[in-house]
């Protein structure tokens, strides 16, 4: 999934938003900072996403050259995404 600088910073203050009104954090940094790293680790999440989405993609172009008559991209990429987050601990 593609997502922009601005859409990023979005989910963090949403995130931030609720755990605040739950008053359920605290910082002890400034807001800024802390807004921030969370912003850097939520950029980090999506490229790691971006990096198994070109794994399946190399899988499929594979295992399409290996069944070339009746292989349905669509269909499998999914599978093998789910499967290679589960094995490699990526949260979807």
């Amino acid at each position: 999934m593609k997502i922009n600088d601005r859409q990023i910073r979005r989910i963090a203050e949403a995130c931030f938003r609720g755990l605040k009104a739950q008053k359920v954090i605290t910082f002890k940094e400034k807001e800024e900072v802390v807004m921030r790293r969370a912003e850097e680790i939520i950029r980090a999440d999506f490229a790691r996403e971006q990096e198994l989405d070109k794994e399946v993609m190399r899988m499929l172009d594979d295992l399409e050259k290996q069944n070339s008559g009746e292989f349905q991209r669509y269909k499998m990429f999914p599978m093998l995404k789910k499967r290679l987050a589960k094995e490699k601990k990526i949260i979807l």
